[in-house]
């Protein structure tokens, strides 16, 4: 190993450099930063097709920093999620949730296993992922047009939010039952029964595991880290903490994406303990990246012909579809006047069509269960949707609120961080 060492180095500080400048370049032109992350894996995995400097010790550490990037990701949803407030403004967002989130999945399902010929499982996960959005996408663009603090701005907040948690939430269950599903040996529905029973006995058990962290555990550690003289940077033992849980998550057979959720939940009641803005921003920015060149990596440019396009395609169209359809009728009828009009309702929809984050790591984490989870052509045409996704829809919203702006509320309305 010791004679790869600067190879390692050459390339992770390659990788770092162009992280940044592809971050500016993408800010500039109005794109999601993850289209660069990903092209970042594309041009690695393309200069390993000629020279073969990707070998798999090198392969090793960025699929180890990709890892620690998707525990940077989940953390920070979780810390930027306020469940309390969340449920507080249930009644509006939920029918919204429950349209957009039904109709992505019942046609990604669909298309998938019935159009495309895909089996049950892999289905199961391109559904999985579709129901998901990327708030993040368009959060700059509403920014922009000041257009956050209006009603219509919280409601796609909320609706944003349950949208990626009920995807986790899916996700979680669509792992406990995907081997079972993928047997099929006659005794499915016992033996199914029985995974989930399993599967819930154990999330009780993490969720006992973060509940009496959080109550016992957190605030002791935190003050005897805080006496400490010279006392460290505060969000080192969050960090710790963190990578604690995480690792409990996926000794008991969830993935670390999840704990590290879980955690990000746990830590945002304390906003306190955890300086988002300072210290985990710069994690976040330089681990991140990581998981989004590992899909970038991933990315089979063979499987990009013809067929793999149609397969894209189509799924694209549902991905667009399922939220506009979904997200605009419930917000035009069941919102009490929050949105104006069927613009307003539309304006919601399109933003809501952006996957990113959330779906890739559907897809990822299926991808590492296996082909019969997630074939390589499925998870390329989903790598496409997200790009497709993340740069259109930022681009039409952008030109939604300038033609017409929704109405400012009466009150403020609480805005997710950046």
């Amino acid at each position: 190993m010791s004679e790869h060492v600067p190879v390692v180095m050459l390339l992770l500080g390659a990788t770092v450099i162009g992280a940044v400048l592809l971050r500016a370049l993408c800010r500039r032109l109005g794109i999601p930063a993850l289209v660069g992350y990903v092209l970042i894996g594309v041009i690695l995995s393309a200069i390993d097709g000629t020279g073969g400097i990707m070998t798999p010790n090198v392969l090793l550490v960025f699929e180890f920093l990709g890892g620690v990037g998707i525990v940077a990701l989940l953390f920070r949803v979780g810390l930027e999620s306020n469940i309390v407030e969340m449920l507080a403004q249930l009644r509006s967002a939920i029918w919204v949730w429950f349209g957009n989130v039904g109709l992505s999945g019942l046609l990604g399902f669909a298309v998938a296993h019935w159009l495309l010929g895909f089996s049950l499982v892999p289905s199961l996960f391109v559904a999985t992922a579709l129901t998901a959005t990327s708030l993040g996408v368009c959060l700059g663009v509403w920014r922009e047009a000041d257009a956050l603090d209006t009603p219509a701005g919280g409601l796609l907040i909320d609706v944003a939010e349950l949208d990626d948690l009920s995807g986790i939430a899916a996700m979680i269950l669509l792992f406990a039952a995907a081997p079972v599903l993928f047997a099929g040996n006659g005794g499915v529905a016992a033996a199914l029964g029985g995974t989930l029973l399993e599967f819930l006995l154990k999330l009780a058990a993490f969720g006992a595991f973060c509940v009496m962290f959080a109550r016992y555990v957190e605030a002791p550690v935190s003050r005897f880290f805080a006496s400490l003289r010279p006392p460290p940077d505060p969000l080192l033992p969050v960090v710790g903490a963190t990578f604690v849980i995480a690792a409990f998550a996926g000794w008991l057979g969830f993935s670390l994406a999840v704990g590290a959720l879980f955690a990000g939940l746990l830590f945002s009641r304390d906003p306190r303990a955890v300086h988002v803005d300072a210290s985990f921003s710069s994690i976040y920015d330089f681990f991140t990246p990581f998981f989004f060149i590992n899909i970038g990596l991933a990315l089979d440019p063979a499987l990009l012909n013809v067929a793999g396009l149609g397969i894209a395609g189509m799924l694209l169209a549902v991905a667009i579809a399922g939220k506009v359809i979904g997200a605009a009728v419930p917000a035009r009828l069941f919102t009490g006047g929050v949105v104006t009009g069927w613009h307003g309702a539309l304006l919601i929809g399109v933003s809501m069509v952006p996957r990113a984050e959330i779906a890739m790591v559907v897809m990822s984490e299926g991808r590492l269960l296996g082909d019969w989870a997630v074939p390589p052509e499925l998870f390329s045409a989903m790598v496409l949707v997200v790009l497709a996704t993340s740069i259109v829809a930022p681009l039409v919203t952008a030109r939604m609120l300038a033609a017409q702006p929704p109405r400012p509320g009466d009150a403020p309305v609480r805005q997710k961080p950046s």
